[in-house]
């Protein structure tokens, strides 16, 4: 398998778990293989003729986004198109990771596949926009929609919170918006699930899925969930987790306030049932203070 983006935080757990299971995994560089350049594209595929892609290359800056749209858009959109492209060129079908930010949260209920989308940043568009190219383009596709992702490697909500528990006495974090947070680890364990079953005549449903952690909570609730698990297992003193409301804490992209995924499609095709966030966030928080 080759895997776009695979010095990043899914990228590397994928890479963790595929060698475990033997599978041959070719990781390029973000300069070997920029997804933004076609011609490198064409070449790292057409030369290595993998039996799968699997991109977690993305630009997932939420607020940055809004004023770098053209690379936001050359990344998540321009991007999936040169994939799209030479992966049916070469008939090789394509694994995509996606995001919950392609709906605006008004539903109220987490949401199914069907649903239809409606992005309220730049961010949001840019992937629902590759979504789409890729669905116009390659029919061997999964495209995976995950939410509020975390693990040990890269940046991310966890580690930012377990670096500011012994830095602050009080933090901020905002109690209105609600999602599923997800374990990086999981979710690559779900894309080697399914890619187990992936291959060029699969008879399998293509198409676009959902999967993330088991439970729906604020931003608020994770952050204090996180603390909990710091004192308990890190035995360490933490900051006071103070709730705000999304006017009280502006930022230059607005946020669905509701973007929980309902994993009930992915539960029935592949056997996929993700397991309840706060089992996979002891896990992570063990790992990280261990390091």
């Amino acid at each position: 398998m080759l895997i776009t983006g695979a010095h990043g935080q899914l990228g590397r757990d994928i890479i963790d778990q595929s060698q475990s299971k033997g599978y041959q995994v070719q990781a390029p560089s973000e300069d070997d293989l920029d997804i933004t350049d076609l011609g490198k594209v064409d070449h790292i595929i057409t030369h290595l003729q993998p039996d799968l892609v699997i991109n977690t290359a993305a630009y997932t800056q939420v607020d940055k986004a809004e004023s770098e749209a053209a690379v936001a858009f050359k990344v998540n959109k321009t991007g999936c198109t040169h994939l799209a492209r030479i992966c049916t060129k070469n008939h090789i079908p394509l694994v995509h990771i996606s995001t919950d930010y392609v709906f605006d949260g008004r539903k109220g209920t987490p949401y199914i596949e069907t649903d239809s989308i409606s992005p309220l940043g730049v961010y949001g568009r840019s992937k629902a926009e590759g979504e789409s190219e890729i669905r116009s383009i390659l029919k061997e596709h999964i495209i995976l929609r995950t939410s509020w992702l975390y693990g040990i490697y890269g940046q991310n909500f966890v580690k930012t919170m377990l670096n500011l528990a012994t830095r602050k006495q009080k933090i901020r974090v905002v109690s209105d918006q609600y999602g599923s947070p997800t374990n990086a680890a999981d979710l690559a364990r779900a894309i080697l699930t399914i890619s187990d079953r992936l291959h060029p005549g699969s008879d399998i449903d293509w198409g676009t899925y959902h999967y993330c952690g088991r439970g729906v909570i604020s931003w608020h609730t994770f952050a204090e969930k996180i603390m909990d698990l710091a004192r308990l297992h890190g035995g360490i003193r933490t900051a006071q987790v103070e709730p705000v409301t999304t006017a009280d804490y502006p930022t230059r992209a607005v946020r669905p306030v509701y973007s929980a995924l309902d994993c009930g499609r992915i539960s029935k095709h592949f056997g996929l049932d993700p397991q309840p966030w706060q089992k996979s966030l002891e896990i992570t928080i063990r790992k990280l203070l261990a390091a």
